[in-house]
């Protein structure tokens, strides 16, 4: 399997979590989510200050690069630093805009989980509809693409199988 750190990027409610879930179990490093670890310890709540939820979720992610840095093999974010300043750079957030490419170039691969109607699902931390997501989902893609990365899109699989396409990718790369 080859080294580095990969990142899995995408709208809320694609299935992120529950792929990192199983990579995790086959014993793959990864890094939790950023902005639902802040929401949970009681940091700001982008449904109430998006732009400290942003700024603390990006200060979190640059964390968590650092912390990774002694993990051998492939680790695996939940979104993270990208996402972050990608946000913020919606907000118009200038210093964003300029780190965003070097951020991007910390991942050997950006994968993209798209809006998944049949499994999205709102939920005490997750209070913004499907449609939300979807736009979500358009401006990321947008952003990052607009900042020379093509985030590999990862199909709508079964959870084993969108697995197995994941860890097939990076062996190619």
């Amino acid at each position: 399997m080859k080294s580095g750190f990969f990142t899995i990027s995408g709208c809320s409610g694609g299935g992120k979590s529950s792929l990192l879930s199983a990579l995790a179990a086959r014993g793959f490093d990864i890094v939790a989510e950023p902005g639902l670890r802040l929401i949970r310890s009681g940091g700001p709540k982008p449904w109430e200050d998006m732009l400290g939820f942003l700024q603390r979720t990006a200060a979190l992610a640059r964390q968590d690069l650092e912390q990774a840095a002694s993990l051998r093999g492939a680790v695996f974010f939940d979104r993270g630093l990208i996402d972050a300043l990608s946000g913020l750079v919606k907000l118009g957030d200038l210093p964003a805009e300029r780190e965003l490419p070097k951020a991007i170039r910390r991942y050997r691969a950006v994968f993209f989980a798209p809006p998944w109607r049949e499994i999205f699902e709102q939920n005490e931390f997750r209070r913004h509809d499907f449609k939300s997501a979807e736009l979500e989902s358009k401006h990321l893609l947008a952003t990052l693409r607009a900042h020379g990365c093509e985030p590999i899109l990862l199909p709508k699989f079964r959870l084993d199988l969108r697995c197995e396409y994941l860890l097939a990718r990076i062996q190619n790369l």
